[in-house]
């Protein structure tokens, strides 16, 4: 912006400086997408639906919305995770097939249909309970850690290292998981059902407090700095004494742990997974949201914040294709055609 434009008085002036938030600040115009995004899925709520009066409409459109983020928590919470390995300059496409291995491990051990592995050592309960929650985060850590040790010490693109693992793990899985019948205990699944003034709120909580911390993460500790030096500029990272493979190791590391969380919340909810099917695109949605949330794909910039607008960007678009009876499965063009549209809009930023 040159001097003239900027000292430009009145509603011409405005406009200059809201153009120029909108090119400098990702947050400003993710933000302003999801404001619009909102006032347009309002409008088609309201023309979809038969209320009586503003109070029965008020309570069909939060409980719409409480729908919305109960049922993108897993999503978002996914995306966290995302935002660190493409802020790093990498990609992850095991998201899905992580997902899906964990949520059967999970079954595994604490399935009541035909007895599982934990019931079979006397362990039940509770302390069944926590010690599976246990395992099932330290398996999602360690699947994310093996992808880190592909990409860092085995030199290989995230691209080919996590495309590789999609494929194992979801085969592998679905191999040993296709004759089990399973089911989970009431206990367990009160982890996502437990009520909050008579609404099942605790995925949406679970979520919130996920992206404060992942924000505190990005902020606050030199890890966090050290995944946007990386991002920005690995050689000179590893020239000033960062240990890099080390950082990358803990990115795939964290973006599997926090996989395993929402593969433990969604299945608590849900009570069962679908072999064939859960997780599966997941690594669409995750990407879309954190693009959309203004982190570069070629890495070096991002936000937690940004990913969280750009999950809800997604979401309302989901609910609003929904509401004006758009075909499901033109779902994933428009995804597609958002992240495509949100990296070329990064590219004109830059020229």
């Amino acid at each position: 912006m040159d001097k003239a434009e900027s000292k430009q008085p009145g509603v011409r002036g405005a406009l200059v400086k809201i153009r120029d938030m909108w090119r400098s600040n990702p947050l400003f115009s993710t933000g302003i997408a999801l404001l619009v995004m909102v006032i347009v899925q309002t409008v088609a709520f309201s023309m979809n639906a038969d209320f009586s009066n503003p109070g029965e409409w008020f309570q069909g459109w939060v409980g719409n919305w409480i729908s919305l983020l109960r049922g993108n928590a897993g999503i978002g919470i996914i995306a966290l995770g995302m935002t660190f390995v493409i802020i790093s300059g990498g990609i992850d496409l095991s998201v899905g097939s992580v997902y899906v291995t964990v949520g059967a491990f999970i079954m595994v051990l604490l399935n009541t249909s035909e007895g599982g592995w934990l019931a079979s050592i006397g362990l039940g309960g509770i302390p069944a309970i926590l010690l599976a929650l246990v395992l099932a985060l330290a398996l999602g850590a360690l699947l994310g850690e093996g992808n880190g040790l592909l990409i860092s010490y085995g030199r290989m693109p995230p691209f080919i290292a996590t495309l590789g693992s999609m494929q194992i793990l979801r085969s592998v899985t679905q191999y040993f998981m296709k004759t089990q019948k399973t089911e989970l205990p009431d206990a367990y699944k009160a982890i996502a059902r437990f009520d909050i003034g008579g609404q099942q709120l605790m995925p949406i909580v679970y979520w919130a407090l996920l992206a404060a911390a992942m924000y505190i993460i990005t902020r606050k500790t030199s890890f966090g700095r050290y995944v946007f030096a990386i991002g920005s500029n690995e050689r000179t990272t590893r020239l000033s004494g960062v240990n890099v493979r080390k950082v990358k190791r803990r990115v795939y590391a964290l973006g599997g742990f926090l996989v395993a969380v929402a593969a433990i919340i969604q299945t608590s909810r849900i009570g069962s997974m679908d072999y064939a099917s859960a997780g599966s695109g997941f690594e669409m949605d995750a990407i879309a949201s954190v693009i959309v949330g203004g982190t570069s794909m070629s890495g070096g910039r991002g936000s937690i914040v940004g990913t969280v607008f750009g999950t809800l960007i997604v979401a309302v678009m989901n609910n609003l294709l929904n509401l004006i009876g758009v075909d499901p499965y033109l779902s994933a063009a428009f995804k597609g055609a958002i992240i495509i549209g949100a990296v070329l809009l990064q590219r004109k930023d830059k020229s």
